[in-house]
Parts: C-alpha cells; sequence; structure tokens
C-alpha cells in the first residue's frame, strides 16, 4: 500500500495521462485499417496477401518512424516531439478521406499511418523521465495502456463505416478526437526537469553494438510485435475461418485486444514486485500453449478463449520488457524506446504476412499459429539463458536494481 501511494506522490499525474491519451488515440489511429480491411475488401477485391499486406503497412511505418521520434525525443524533447507526430497524423487522415480512390493510393495512406503508431517513442519517454526507476514498470506500462486505442479502432471502425456507408469518413471522423488531445496535451503534458542531455548522432550507434538492445529488441519483437499484429490481422481472421460479419468479426477482435492493452500496466507492476525476466518466463509459456491450441482451430468460443489468453500475455510481455529497458539504459531512454519500438513493429509487420501467406499456400491457418507458437517458444529459451548472464553481468557493473529485476526469486 505505501508503495503504491509513493508511486502516486512522485512524477508528474498530468503529464502521464497526457502520455496516456496521446498514446491511446495514435494507436486507434494506427490501428484502423485492421478492422476496416474487411468492408474495404468489398471496395477493393483483394487476396488473402494483398490484405495481410494493407494491415501490415501502417505497422512498417510505425517501425521505421519509431526509429525518427525516438531521435526527436531526445535531442528536442518528447512533448514538442508528441505534438509533431499529432500534427503530421492528420495527413494521413486527410488523404483516407478525401483522396483514396484505388488500392496502390490506399497502400500509401497505410504506409503513412505509422506516423501514428510512432508515437511510442515519444509518449514513453515523456512519462518515464519523471519516475524513479522503482516506479519505472508501473509508470511505463499506465502510458503503454494506450494501446487501448486498438479497442476503439476495433469496436467503432466498421460500426461507423456501416452507418455511414462509406468506411472513407471513418478518417475524417478520426480527426476530431486527436485535435482535441493535441489540444489537452500541449496545456497540461510538461518535459520532466531530469530529462538527460542529448546525445551526439554518433553516440547512438553504440548501442547497438551492446548484446542486451539486441536482446531486447527480440523480446519486444514477440510481446509487442504478436499484440500488435494480432489486433491487426484478427479481424481478417474470423472473418474468413469462421465466416463473421465484418462488424462482428470486429467485436469479438474488440474483446481479444482488451486482454492484451489492459494487461500491459499489470505485467509492469507484477515486473516490479518479481522481476521483469521472471515474469516473461511465465507469459512467453503462456502465449505458446495458447497460440498452438488455437492452431486446432477449435470452435469459436474456445478459440476466442484461447486468443483472449494468448493477447493478455503478450500485453502483460510489453509491460514486463519496458520494466527492464529504463533500467539498464535509462540515459538512453528516447533512442533506446525507438529501437526497441521498432523491433516490435518489425514483428507486427511479419505476423500479418505470415499468417496471411501461409493461409494463401494451404488454405489453412493451422500452420502460420504453429509458427508462432514456435516463435513464443523460442523467446522463452531466451529468456532463460539469459536471466543467469544479467544477474552476474548487471550486478558486476553496479546495477543492483536490474539485477534484482532478473532475479528468481521475489
Amino acid at each position: 500500500m505505501m508503495e503504491s501511494k509513493s508511486f502516486w506522490k512522485s512524477g508528474h499525474k498530468p503529464t502521464l495521462f497526457g502520455a496516456f491519451m496521446y498514446f491511446d488515440i495514435s494507436f486507434m489511429i494506427w490501428g484502423m485499417l485492421g478492422p476496416l480491411a474487411v468492408v474495404i475488401a468489398l471496395d477493393y477485391p483483394m487476396t488473402p496477401l494483398e490484405k495481410a499486406n494493407l494491415v501490415a503497412l501502417p505497422i512498417l511505418g510505425g517501425s521505421i518512424l519509431r526509429l525518427v521520434l525516438g531521435f526527436m525525443s531526445d535531442y528536442i524533447g518528447p512533448k514538442l516531439t508528441a505534438q509533431i507526430g499529432m500534427l503530421v497524423t492528420l495527413v494521413p487522415l486527410l488523404l483516407g478521406w478525401l483522396w483514396v480512390d484505388s488500392l496502390s493510393q490506399l497502400y500509401v495512406v497505410a504506409l503513412l499511418l505509422g506516423v501514428a503508431g510512432a508515437s511510442f517513442a515519444a509518449a514513453l519517454p515523456l512519462a518515464g523521465q519523471w519516475y524513479g526507476k522503482e516506479h519505472q514498470g508501473l509508470a511505463m506500462g499506465i502510458a503503454g495502456a494506450g494501446n487501448s486505442g486498438t479497442v476503439l479502432a476495433t469496436l467503432f471502425a466498421n460500426r461507423l463505416a456501416t452507418h455511414f456507408g462509406s468506411w472513407e469518413v471513418v478518417f475524417g471522423l478520426a480527426i476530431i478526437p486527436i485535435v482535441i488531445v493535441f489540444i489537452l496535451f500541449s496545456i497540461f503534458a510538461k518535459n520532466s526537469p531530469n530529462r538527460p542531455e542529448p546525445k551526439k548522432l554518433s553516440q547512438y550507434g553504440s548501442l547497438l553494438k551492446q548484446k542486451d538492445a539486441w536482446v531486447f529488441c527480440a523480446f519486444y519483437c514477440v510481446t509487442f510485435g504478436g499484440f500488435v499484429g494480432l489486433c491487426n490481422y484478427l479481424t481478417i481472421f474470423f472473418n474468413t475461418q469462421y465466416g463473421l460479419s465484418p462488424v462482428r468479426a470486429a467485436d469479438i477482435t474488440t474483446f481479444c485486444v482488451i486482454a492484451g492493452s489492459f494487461f500491459r500496466p499489470v505485467g509492469g507492476y507484477l515486473a516490479d514486485k518479481i522481476g521483469g525476466t521472471r515474469m516473461l518466463t511465465f507469459l512467453y509459456t503462456g502465449a505458446c500453449i495458447m497460440l498452438i491450441g488455437v492452431s486446432f482451430m477449435p470452435p469459436l468460443p474456445v478459440v476466442v478463449v484461447m486468443l483472449f489468453l494468448g493477447m493478455m500475455c503478450l500485453g502483460a510481455g510489453n509491460g514486463s520488457v519496458f520494466q527492464l529497458v529504463p533500467q539498464r539504459f535509462g540515459n538512453e531512454i528516447g533512442l533506446m524506446t525507438g529501437i526497441v519500438g521498432a523491433a516490435g513493429g518489425l514483428g507486427g509487420y511479419a505476423l500479418p504476412l505470415i499468417l496471411g501467406q501461409l493461409y494463401s499456400s494451404y488454405q489453412s491457418y493451422t500452420p502460420g499459429f504453429v509458427i508462432l507458437s514456435l516463435i513464443a517458444a523460442a523467446s522463452l529459451i531466451l529468456v532463460l539463458f539469459m536471466q543467469s548472464r544479467w544477474r552476474v553481468s548487471w550486478l558486476s557493473r553496479g546495477n543492483k536494481g536490474i539485477a534484482e529485476s532478473t532475479s528468481l526469486s521475489s
């Protein structure tokens, strides 16, 4: 109880929730094409691989642009970076509303939507820099729970498209909340006075020479990549495999997405308590079991429960990874957030392509989900391997906090 009070008395609550709002509305926009793909396919007939490519392109754009926003967060500050990001997000929204009249033009809009996904690289440093290392898991988890914006996309995008008889209108309507959040964010959010000094561009490359950075990238590639990839693809999966209508398929996707979104802060909080790598051990195990279960294509109620639990593990895994990152790379958190986030985006980009390509080849989703479960199993092995190494190497550097985060004991 005392720890909970000390968290809320530390930091800067308006900035924490400002970061959450920015992240939330940006994720809503980033994930719109996932549910809308089955509606758009009525106007532009697509092969399974073309559908997969459409929902994967925003993730690819976000992955690339996170590196840019990560650099900007370190150099000009996360608040200004976030404001620029929201303004640039208006461009693909306007194009999707007023310009698109072909599938190729839609691909351009899809790629540009990546700027909304890149919000990760500004929102998390903005929140995290206000809090001490002992509260990083919860602070980053609360700000990162903005990925719940995907819930808004899956819940409302297809309903609005059906109501107005046009999926293009959904892009126009999305302008309203991003403008409102921009105004509120500009008023209430502040950069932390403890923000690290910006580093020279030549110093950034040194991070990628450190093996720990690549390990974190691998962890997040699976947790976040799995979460966001499934968020964008499950509507297509339920529509194709179980014959559900666009709205019904998106509703069930919403249920699954809720698990991943709202368990992110839980993952960060529990990682603060029992250790980040210990949490990841449990979570990768759970994700592996659920994904292999889905590969058998059980009845709809069963597959929904499995995907809910699997997404819960992946979402909590996101919070657990970012409980570790700030402790190891506290002075480079802006850039590391961008680098690790970019790796997660690449994982999210690959997932729909894996499922779409294998479905095109075998007319079955079973091979795709088997591959995904094997990837989760490989991640579990990596965690177990790195766990003992980190306890020794980080203690030798005098980093007691992160050494404790890798402890097998609570």
